[in-house]
């Protein structure tokens, strides 16, 4: 399924194990594959369709130390603000604990194209993408 991919198979399953929190009035958990109904309420509440969780941290899934991580995150946030994206906090977390949680976001309204776009741009290897069925799709960039 993803062998065109560069990235090493073992962090692609990584990213298809890991847990994605969004946090807002009712947190709940996005899962690779997984139909979410509070997300579907979500995609309603806010009139969207679609949706990406996106983080700016660990380019490429190399560490990177705090300090740069806060500055891509900070780049990262002011760029969904002055396209006025609507968003919600979250982290992705594998069950492991062996890699630290990334501060991320559950951006609502950004179409495949355009979430491929921003993920590219803040070097990530991969992004969640969840269309109107509501099930997440892990969306490999490289």
């Amino acid at each position: 399924m993803f062998s065109d991919s560069s990235i090493n198979p073992d962090t692609v399953q990584a990213y298809l194990e890991t847990e994605y929190f969004v946090r807002g009035e009712h947190d709940f958990v996005l899962r690779v594959g997984q139909f979410n109904k509070s997300l579907q309420s979500e995609h309603r509440c806010r009139g969207s369709d679609c949706s990406a969780f996106i983080t700016a941290y660990n380019p490429y899934s190399d560490v990177v130390v705090e300090a740069d991580n806060a500055k891509r995150n900070k780049t990262l946030i002011d760029e969904l603000k002055r396209r006025s994206l609507t968003f919600a906090d979250g982290m992705g977390k594998h069950p492991s604990n062996q890699w630290p949680g990334e501060p991320s976001y559950l951006v609502f309204g950004l179409t495949l194209e355009a979430s491929k776009t921003l993920g590219a741009r803040f070097e990530q290897n991969a992004i969640l993408w969840c269309g109107a069925d509501c099930i997440p799709q892990l969306i490999l960039l490289r």
